[in-house]
């Protein structure tokens, strides 16, 4: 009974220990076939990412251009020699020409081309990539800016207008669409029958010659533009690409490039604002030399009036146009043109003064003038418009003492008779032009009808066949 006992007692704990001996045999003892079904399964999943490249560049486009590996704020070939950054343009605009400022406005297409090692990457269809402007802070590109601009920005609608193509050979192609404003120095001295030449300028601001070289990409198929360019006043005429060198005394010579346009500007606004109507106010100070001399009112009127409408004109053009120095095309023929319509005015002066002179003469010769009739010839001379020679004058002066209706016939035969001494004097005006202005200064009246017309017409013709 005892033995019974203890062998069902050593039993039960035989089973007890039995399971924890096999877990640590599990334990310590190697198991190859698991482990070996965990690598093939991890070779598989290697070859299915090698296999799906499209799902993995996306995101791994910094280690397929190697942008961690390499030290970007650096220039392409850094120590050796200048690295070539070649430049072509598509301009798309010229938004405006400010003659006031003197500048411009374009807005055009900036490529640049250049070939930068440590972007290549390999690949079995040569086919390039392409980036927005997120990458460009990432790698280096060239620093070009625009010599005398006064602003300029790169497009953002709807997101910044950059464009980034890298090639598997290193080579890149950076796009950016921008607009500037620079200065042109115009010359106004034909003015407005000018040609301005202007120009803008592209030139590396860090990089001196021994570092970037400038040049145009394909020469001078370079420069392009579109064919509906055009402008309210001016034609481009020509648009060409040309290059040079810049030296600063403080860092050395820089290769810059210019885009060189010629703007001839249209005649036709000023024909019909400025040349025209002085052309009119001219033409209408002649107007005098037909009108009584006797007819103060309607002779200065018509003077002053057309010296302020010219006044107005010239206002008008000065304030269009920088305030220059020198001496404008329009300037000459609107100060030209206000000289005659001041001469018109100084010549009714002259008239007028002249013919007052001759009449007190006479009358002091005659000695028979009352002061009553004094008063009557001065307000005769200035309102009725009436010409009176001075005898016939004296006559209706000795009719006017007796009677009234006498001197209302002495006018009427005054009027007659003072035709023919004035046909008469006409006549005999060879060699004695002297003695008649004298004797009656409404010749000069005649002689400004022909002279003024022919000075004028003159001039025009000199000034037209010069400027034009």
């Amino acid at each position: 009974m005892i033995l019974v006992s203890q062998l069902v007692f050593f039993t039960c704990i035989w089973i007890t220990l039995m399971p924890n001996a096999s877990v640590v045999a599990e334990i310590k003892t190697p198991r190859p076939r698991c482990s070996s079904s965990m690598e093939q399964t991890r070779k598989q999943e290697t070859r299915m990412r090698k296999e799906d490249s499209t799902k993995v560049w996306p995101l791994k486009y910094k280690q397929i251009l190697h942008i961690e590996d390499h030290d970007f704020a650096m220039r392409p070939g850094f120590g050796g020699s200048p690295v070539p950054v070649g430049i072509d343009i598509q301009v798309e605009s010229i938004d405006s020409i400010s003659e006031v400022d003197m500048d411009f406005t374009m807005t055009f297409y900036l490529r640049h081309y250049w070939k930068d090692e440590r972007l290549a990457f390999p690949s079995k269809t040569n086919k390039s990539m392409t980036f927005d402007h997120r990458l460009i802070k990432k790698i280096w590109v060239p620093d070009i800016f625009f010599v005398h601009s006064k602003r300029s920005f790169i497009h953002d609608t709807t997101v910044e207008n950059i464009m980034l193509r890298v090639h598997p050979d290193g080579n890149v192609l950076f796009s950016v669409r921008i607009t500037v404003s620079a200065m042109c120095f115009m010359d106004f001295s034909r003015f407005p029958l000018d040609t301005q030449n202007c120009s803008l300028e592209l030139e590396s601001y860090a990089y001196n010659e021994e570092d970037l070289m400038l040049y145009w990409k394909h020469g001078n198929k370079s420069l392009n533009t579109d064919e509906h360019i055009s402008l309210s006043q001016f034609f481009v005429e020509e648009f060409s690409a040309s290059s040079g060198f810049a030296f600063y005394s403080s860092t050395g010579w820089y290769n810059r490039l210019f885009i060189n346009f010629v703007l001839r500007r249209h005649i036709f606004f000023f024909v019909l604002q400025t040349y025209f109507p002085a052309m009119l106010m001219v033409m209408l100070s002649w107007v005098s030399f037909w009108i009584d001399r006797r007819a103060v009112p309607a002779r200065v009127s018509l003077g002053i009036t057309t010296v302020l409408t010219m006044s107005t004109i010239l206002s008008g053009v000065s304030a269009s146009l920088p305030q220059v120095s020198y001496v404008k095309a329009v300037d000459v023929y609107l100060w030209v043109s206000s000289l005659f319509v001041f001469l018109s005015v100084i010549e009714y002066a002259a008239v007028n003064y002249l013919t007052t002179v001759e009449e007190r003469r006479r009358f002091k010769q005659t000695g028979k003038i009352s002061r009553m009739y004094s008063i009557e010839a001065t307000q005769a001379m200035a309102f009725d418009g009436c010409y009176r020679d001075s005898k016939t004058d004296m006559d209706q002066t000795s009719f006017s003492l007796h009677s009234e209706e006498e001197a209302l016939q002495a006018r009427c035969v005054s009027n007659l008779s003072a035709d023919s001494p004035r046909i008469k004097r006409r006549k005999s005006l060879g060699g004695q032009v002297g003695r008649v202005i004298l004797e009656n200064n409404h010749v000069i009246d005649t002689y400004s009808r022909i002279l003024f017309p022919t000075v004028y017409i003159t001039f025009n013709l000199f000034y037209w066949s010069i400027y034009v």
